[in-house]
């Protein structure tokens, strides 16, 4: 008799596409990336609609071609930048103008067997469903995943179940508006989170104060340091994040907030300075009650967070 817990489990082709760059691995249903199947590719707004296509095709190809001759594949999941439009499989990333209403599911469709189920919805709601599945949100059921890094985005789950909107693009919290700011944002609005607390708009933001240097990483490192303008470049940002959180919050009573992402890394206090800033609304504790909690995620996540849109299909609405 065969030992059934020899046989590999189930897997899922996962895509995650960010703004500098596209991926893809094999996940299983465990949520656990299978080792050599990961593969990325460099996006961004240079390039071509044909060089974010082949980027893609790449990294689709290189994965697909590390499928274990004994592994089946289950499905495909695509975490997408936004904006986008699930029920088409369409996507328009606000930062790769050349894609606006570009044709991405059936397009990677075209690499897999007819019949694979393929999944896109936006990157913020992939990474919500991961960290409920096997991240910080385990157990919790109105949860928002939020991703603070070259951008913001996020995604929510209420009741147990994922929430997309019309269009599939509900939770797009970075680009809410909070009040005190007034940072132009590329989406047209004024004061969006995205355009205050994202990792590049931070670091600008300090340079305009004088801080000499030009990456997230240099900024926590000044951070650390003490240096008074990285202090308060940090401090606006977290500032800001809890005010859009505070909404949020307002708005869909959340139990909980995971936070992952580059610029989540640059110091725990950017926790503590969202946490200040809902702590404020001190007559709704029913707001003021919300866990604002870094990623339970691996820096897989995102490509979980793709797969999950496969292996915990049952939790999608």
């Amino acid at each position: 008799m065969t030992d059934s817990t020899t046989q590999p489990a189930a897997v899922a082709l996962a895509v995650d596409l960010g703004g500098t760059k596209v991926e893809a691995a094999l996940v299983t249903d465990q949520g656990v990336v299978l080792p050599g199947t990961r593969h990325r590719s460099p996006t961004g707004p240079g390039r071509t609609s044909d060089e974010l296509q082949a980027a893609v095709d790449e990294v689709v190809t290189a994965t697909l071609a590390t499928l274990p001759s004994d592994a089946r594949l289950v499905g495909v999941g695509i975490g997408s930048a936004g904006p986008v439009d699930e029920v088409d499989g369409l996507v328009s990333p606000l930062n790769m103008p050349v894609w606006r209403g570009y044709p991405l599911r059936d397009r990677v469709a075209r690499h897999v067997p007819a019949g694979t189920p393929v999944t896109l919805r936006m990157d913020g709601l992939a990474i919500t469903l991961a960290e409920h599945w096997v991240g910080a949100a385990q157990g919790y059921d109105h949860v928002m995943g939020m991703i603070v890094s070259t951008g913001v985005g996020g995604g929510l789950i209420l009741h147990g179940r994922t929430v997309s909107g019309p269009t599939g693009n509900a939770g797009h919290i970075g680009h809410v508006e909070c009040g005190g700011y007034d940072d132009p944002c590329a989406c047209g609005g004024t004061g969006c989170l995205e355009a205050v607390a994202s990792g590049p708009k931070t670091v600008a933001w300090a340079q305009r104060q004088g801080f000499a240097g030009s990456t997230g990483e240099e900024l926590a490192a000044a951070y650390a340091a003490g240096d008074e303008v990285a202090v308060a470049a940090v401090r606006r940002s977290g500032r800001a994040l809890g005010q859009a959180i505070a909404a949020a919050t307002s708005l869909v009573d959340l139990e909980v907030v995971a936070i992952g992402g580059g610029f989540s890394h640059v110091t725990p206090d950017l926790f503590e300075y969202a946490r200040a800033a809902v702590a404020e609304r001190t007559e709704f504790p029913f707001v003021t009650k919300v866990r604002i909690v870094p990623t339970g995620l691996s820096q897989d996540g995102p490509l979980i967070g793709a797969a999950a849109l496969v292996h915990r299909a049952d939790v999608l609405r």
